[in-house]
């Protein structure tokens, strides 16, 4: 998919063109400056006034401010006085398809974090992407997940044993997967077994769990949780009712743990998060994805405008009522699921007042879920849930970047990668504000947000 370049680039090609045209020799230009804007760089400290940042090749050549900024040869000036420029957003628990990359792109994230999907689809379109022949985000993919048998998906890895699983992720190891996620049917056992073999690798483990305890998964040494499953079954004195729940199927699975949320005590959550928390073990809590399955007896909901976005064939496929039916939710359900929403929230306070980073997640394009869009409904849960405009910033860039394990990311910096978004409102102000993009860069290129919507 090809999309139209804001000014500067035709800035460049003019420049060409006009040189050819006199006959001159001189280099065309390979750069990027853009100046003027309030620079939030992502590393925690103060925003930069009046910012200058060069980009060349894909990377960030220099970093400073307007006052004696010189234009550096070969590079075009790109004027965004009264802008704001952050790191490109990074969503860490996507589900990738071709028809999302543009979406991505349009509202600012940069990078994504593939969790699942067909082996051989996935990763030949990461390498399409990262190669440059389709303009999208950055994919990282851990191809297929690892389930127990039977697998809750068809396209799944099945492990029966500790040995299975080791095959399992080897087989991933030799697709060249990012990482590795396991499933709700992995118990501990075979959960042990994957950590260990992925770690001879190096390679990060995702859990979204149900047979395994949050807490059992941190201390077998999971990098990240996703969804805030197994947090129950670690709080709870007795979870035998939601392990019996898990192993019915994943629909009975998952309403036994949301609604389990409501009833649970406060000092056994400070309890598990302070564990996590000391483990290193960071949480993706996808709070869109739980906000969005308690209100499905909204009407509004169904009827969103934002998800003229999707494409029609889309929005079929997603087949919510159908959805609905599989999953046995009654009436009754969606007040349960929305008084665990609470809960959830208080149990992220806890984990980050103990020093747990959590990584904003999104689950889409599953249903209802619109890629990059959602993004931004995430930073809006997680700043109503009492955390800061720049803490959820820094959520939604640098922690992504460490849970990807991928220093150049989710910084602006000299010599970092040039994935960045520029925007007409001040996000520290307010996280909503994040919304306002004007243009995206990724890879060094620079696109404006409503050419890419008018592309798709």
């Amino acid at each position: 998919m090809r999309l139209p370049l804001v000014s500067a680039s035709a800035t460049a090609s003019l420049l060409l063109a006009i040189g050819l045209g006199t006959g001159c020799r001189r280099a065309p230009p390979d750069g990027i400056a853009l100046v003027g804007a309030t620079l939030i760089d992502g590393s925690g400290g103060p925003a930069l006034p009046d910012a200058a940042i060069v980009v060349r090749r894909g990377r960030i050549e220099s970093v400073g401010t307007r006052a004696g900024f010189t234009l550096p040869a070969r590079t075009v000036q790109v004027d965004v006085t009264n802008r704001w420029i952050i790191p490109g957003l990074i969503d860490a628990h996507a589900h990738v398809a071709p028809w999302s990359l543009p979406r991505y792109l349009a509202w600012g994230v940069t990078t994504v974090r593939d969790l699942h999907g067909d082996l051989e689809g996935i990763l030949r379109l990461r390498k399409q992407v990262n190669l440059g022949s389709l303009a999208g985000p950055r994919i990282y993919s851990v191809g297929a997940m690892i389930d127990g048998l039977p697998t809750t998906y068809p396209d799944a890895i099945g492990a029966n044993s500790p040995r299975d699983a080791r095959k399992a992720v080897d087989r991933l190891v030799n697709e060249g997967v990012d990482g590795i996620k396991v499933y709700t049917r992995v118990d501990p056992a075979l959960l042990k077994a994957v950590v260990d073999e992925a770690s001879t690798f190096n390679l990060k483990v995702a859990g979204h769990l149900g047979l395994t305890d949050a807490v059992t998964a941190a201390r077998l040494g999971i990098a990240s949780i996703e969804h805030l499953s197994g947090v129950p079954e670690a709080a709870l004195a007795d979870a035998g009712s939601l392990q019996a729940a898990h192993y019915r199927g994943f629909f009975a699975g998952w309403t036994a743990f949301e609604r389990s949320w409501a009833g649970l005590d406060s000092s056994a959550l400070a309890r598990v998060a302070a564990e996590l928390a000391e483990r290193k073990t960071m949480l993706v809590p996808t709070l869109v994805l739980h906000e969005t399955f308690s209100r499905l007896d909204d009407p509004a909901v169904l009827e969103d405008t934002m998800l003229r976005a999707v494409p029609d064939v889309e929005q079929r496929r997603w087949n919510v009522p159908d959805m609905v039916k599989r999953a046995g939710w009654t009436a009754e359900d969606y007040p349960a699921f929305r008084a665990a929403r609470p809960q959830q929230d208080r149990f992220l306070r806890m984990f980050a007042a103990a020093g747990g980073r959590i990584a904003t997640g999104t689950d889409a394009a599953n249903q209802l879920l619109i890629p990059g869009y959602s993004e931004h409904r995430e930073l809006e849960l997680l700043q109503a849930a009492g955390f800061s405009a720049h803490d959820v910033l820094q959520d939604a860039t640098r922690n992504g970047a460490l849970l990807l394990g991928v220093d150049s990311l989710g910084l602006l910096a000299p010599g970092k990668a040039a994935d960045l978004v520029v925007l007409t409102r001040n996000p520290l102000d307010d996280i909503r504000n994040a919304l306002a993009i004007d243009r995206v860069m990724v890879r060094g290129v620079l696109f404006s947000a409503d050419s890419i919507r008018k592309a798709w």
